[in-house]
């Protein structure tokens, strides 16, 4: 395999935004909850992990040997949400076999052990691609990861470097936030809090729901103060999952610290406006260092937003449909796996 020429634009008419969905919140609001029309029927497949907990899957079937796309969500979400199904209903178009991933405690059922998911947790999807090319011999596989699950995705490529699997062909990450400490608090700020409301939401049920499991896991109280994601960092995520604290955690998982080292073609799509990142956090020098990195920030966007279209009915995820294209360049400019 081999590379191309770097490529960041920041062209303004890289995505023009609907006109019924302008700003950054009504682009970011819009990307989860819009329509999209008639859903695919995936079958959900349990897969056991080596340390005795699973991961739920969803698979969307293809011919023998079709290209296969593994796509993994965002913090909270789950292989249901509408960012994950717009991309898998795109590659079922293509004929692709689709894998929509949930993380551990994701899928709707609550993960066995003490530890869960988080920002760097990079073994599960390495076991899963593995098993992936085991599975299907012979297929070209591409990835794809939304906002935490980008960060995952570029992160085990960065790990990977020349070792990745050959079968491995291209990814696209969208919306990631390369820098953890910068987007933290980031949500904290303005209307962005009520994002980060949502996600705490969530976040503090599930770690209750563990608390049956695992009483010693923390203290329920401090559990029901947290105003913050930050603050969940330091008091579960981090201790959970070995770090000494919060700021050790995301230094350790930010995917920016990892672009360097990526050796598959790579697309990065990120909004200037997306109110989970700064435009200034974006790691354009990395980027530019990295000929197999192709990175496209429009102005517009929001966080895995993108919606374009006439009406509101029939609005369109530009960042899928950019993604499904150079996904489909990448693997016409190489047939044999590999390349």
């Amino acid at each position: 395999m081999h590379a191309g020429s770097s490529h960041n634009s920041e062209a303004t008419d890289l995505f023009r935004p609907a006109w019924w969905c302008r700003g950054r919140h009504a682009q970011t609001v819009w990307g989860a909850i819009g329509p999209l029309g008639s859903r695919l029927l995936p079958q959900r497949r349990r897969w056991e992990l080596p340390d005795g907990d699973f991961l739920d899957v969803d698979e969307h079937p293809a011919a023998s040997g079709a290209p296969i796309l593994v796509v993994l969500h965002g913090l909270e979400s789950s292989s249901r949400s509408s960012q994950v199904v717009r991309l898998l209903r795109a590659a079922h178009r293509c004929g692709w076999r689709g894998v929509g991933v949930n993380f551990r405690s994701c899928s709707g059922a609550l993960n066995r052990l003490r530890r869960s998911y988080h920002a760097g947790e990079t073994a599960d999807l390495a076991w899963i691609i593995q098993r992936v090319i085991a599975e299907h011999p012979g297929a070209s596989v591409c990835c794809a990861g939304f906002s935490l699950g980008g960060n995952v995705l570029l992160k085990y490529l960065g790990e990977q470097a020349d070792q990745a699997p050959t079968p491995l062909r291209a990814a696209v990450a969208i919306s990631t936030p390369f820098a953890l400490a910068v987007s933290v608090r980031a949500i904290e700020q303005g209307f962005s809090r009520v994002y980060m409301w949502g996600l705490l939401r969530g976040l503090r049920r599930k770690t209750l729901a563990k608390l049956k499991q695992f009483p010693d896991l923390t203290d329920r109280r401090a559990l029901q103060a947290l105003r913050t994601v930050a603050e969940f960092d330091e008091l579960i995520t981090a201790p959970v999952h070995g770090f000494p604290s919060a700021a050790a955690y995301w230094a350790a998982s930010s995917s920016g610290t990892w672009l360097s080292r990526i050796r598959r073609p790579t697309l990065l799509i990120n909004a200037q406006d997306d109110p989970f990142l700064p435009s200034e956090a974006l790691p354009r020098e990395a980027i530019a260092r990295n000929a197999y990195l192709t990175a496209e920030f429009p102005k517009a966007g929001g966080h895995m937003g993108f919606i374009s279209g006439r009406w509101p009915g029939g609005g369109t995820s530009w960042a899928v449909e950019r993604a499904i294209r150079f996904l489909r360049e990448q693997l016409a400019a190489s047939p044999a796996a590999g390349g």
